[in-house]
Order: structure tokens, then sequence, then C-alpha cells
């Protein structure tokens, strides 16, 4: 893979690449493994939700940005990570069928304050699909070394075998927006990554060489095969739709469940440490803030906070989220 440096970039850069056609298959597989909602699994199930039709999961949408990011502008080389996204938004659905094109602006140049030889690019990412349309926009920053200077040491990591904490036997009634109170957390339990996950998520979306190979992560400053940051992400998304899966069975026994809908997308995404291969991450969720919505009689937008931590208790991912739900019957 070619080395990328930070004075490859300047400010001002518009960058592409070549397009990828998103199939129907790879959007049910995506769903079927981190977003299992019957919009994105099935076109009978999805007439009769808010999407209408088989729509593409936003994170799946996500991790296809990434894809085409390393295979056009980052030449199919390896940044030296990214600290989060800024923000993202979604603003179109994808379809089975579409070709998606991204566009790279660069925004900004900075040194590290604290580590020499280490620069902040900073970024605007967009997707479009072959209708003209823009599917998602992103802010974010990523790393990159000077040209010349010494790479970062690797860090010292024990990889391990995952030890999975059993799954949470606990469930709690879906409550309408309304009657959520503000602070309200919920445990979404653990999700365990273990190499040969990491490395197929990795050939799928994000080929960056740490995330492909433990040998060659080694020789990085990660120190060892660490999971791609949207692989994180869509972590946290399964465990959030396992856990509300439960609450809905025990919800449906005793009356309506109320509905939830789509997310307009999120803010402040930060991967504060590595996941590496053999840890453990638990999951969890915390309201905001609410309000109803003016445009959607009956519905509202959470905001919540939604972190993860590692085996070792040490926080290891944070986002803050807004989706809508159900307000009132």
């Amino acid at each position: 893979m070619p080395e990328l440096a930070f004075e490859d970039y300047s400010v001002g850069d518009v960058l592409t690449g070549q397009p990828l056609t998103v199939s129907r298959e790879d959007i049910v597989a995506f769903a079927r493994a981190f977003d299992f909602q019957p919009f994105h699994l099935d076109e009978a199930a999805a007439e009769g939700t808010f999407a209408g039709r088989l729509i593409a999961s936003g994170w799946h949408t996500a991790a296809l940005g990434m894809r085409l990011l390393q295979q056009g502008p980052f030449r199919g080389g390896s940044s030296l990570g990214a600290p989060g996204i800024d923000e993202l938004r979604w603003l179109a659905p994808v379809l089975p069928g579409d070709t998606l094109a991204v566009s790279l602006t660069i925004t900004g140049l900075r040194d590290s304050s604290t580590k020499p030889g280490l620069g902040f690019v900073n970024a605007q990412l967009a997707l479009q699909n072959g209708r003209d349309q823009t599917v998602m926009t992103q802010r974010f920053t990523f790393m990159l070394a000077r040209r010349g200077t010494h790479p970062l040491p690797p860090r010292p990591v024990t990889i391990g075998e995952p030890h999975p904490l059993p799954e949470p036997d606990d469930a709690e009634p879906v409550r309408y927006l309304r009657d959520i109170e503000v602070g309200t957390t919920r445990d979404l339990g653990p999700y365990s990554f273990d190499a040969e996950a990491i490395i197929a998520f990795a050939k799928a979306y994000d080929p960056q060489a740490f995330h492909l190979d433990d040998g060659a992560a080694r020789q990085t400053h990660f120190g060892g095969l660490c999971a791609s940051g949207w692989h994180t992400a869509a972590a946290y998304m399964n465990r959030l739709l396992t856990t509300r899966a439960r609450d809905v069975a025990f919800t449906a026994q005793r009356g309506p469940v109320p509905e939830a809908g789509p997310s307009p997308g999120f803010r402040n995404m930060r991967w504060i440490r590595p996941v590496y291969a053999g840890d453990t991450i638990r999951f969890a969720t915390k309201l905001t803030d609410k309000r109803a919505s003016g445009s959607r009689p009956g519905w509202g937008l959470a905001f919540a906070r939604n972190t993860g931590v590692n085996q070792r208790d040490e926080p290891v991912f944070a986002f803050d989220s807004s989706v809508f739900m159900q307000w009132e019957p």
C-alpha cells in the first residue's frame, strides 16, 4: 500500500475516485449483521414502514463512504487513523442499484502540538448517487505523518481471545418519548471483537493495514490488529436493536409498542481508544434531551449520548445521536 503523507494535501483540494454500485445483496447482508430493521431487510416488510421501500442502513452508507475514501482520495493507502467524526448527515436513502461516488474537500491543515512530525487534516466528505443527489455528508479529521519524519512507535498491546459476556436477560417497557425522563440510561449489553470479524469488515469497508493484518498492524503506532471505527459504530447499532427487540417483545405482551423512526445524523463521534482483537465492548445510551416535532404530529426527536467501554472499563467510543420517536399515541 502506498504511504500517505501530510504534504500530499493542500487546503482547497477536491479529491474523487471510482464509483461503486450497491446491490440488494450488499444492503441485506450488512443489515442482517448490524442493522436488522425491516426496511433494510425485505421489500414487503419495508412497505409498511416510514421508508416504504428497501433502503440501505445509514451505517452501511457510512462504511461505504470509508471504502470509497480509502480506494480514491487515499489511493489505496492508510492514514494514521481518525480521532472521530464532527458531524454526519444522512440526506437521502441509498437504494439497491445506486451508484455512489465520493468527493473529499480539504478544509484545513495543522501540525500536532504534542507529537512532532504528525499533522491533522480537516476534510468534508460527500457521497452522491447517480441521480445527482447527495446522500451523505461528513465533517471529520484524519492524521498523517510528515514525509521524512520518524514514525510513531508501536504502543504495547496484548492481543487476546474474546471472552463474550452473557447476553442480558433484562427487559424494559418501550415508552412514548413524552414519558421518558431526560437522563434515563439503557445498558445495551456487550459485543465481542475477534480477529476474523475485524479483518472481514475491513476487507469489505475499511482496508487499511492496521485493520487487515496483525503482523502489519504491530509495525504501526496502533501496535496490533484493531477494528475499523465504523465496525465499532455498527456494533453499537447491533446492540441497540438487539436490546430494543427484547424490550419490544416484553412490551407487546402488555399493549401497543411505540414506534421508532429514522435518524437525520449524529455529531461528535469519538474513537477514544482502539478496539483490539479480543476486546469486548459494553455499550449504553442516555437520553440527553427531547422535543416534540413541529412537522410530524405525534412524533418527536430524541437526543442521546451513546458510549462504549472495554473490558477494562476504559472508554473507547462515544457520539451524540438524534432519532425520531413516537411522542404519544
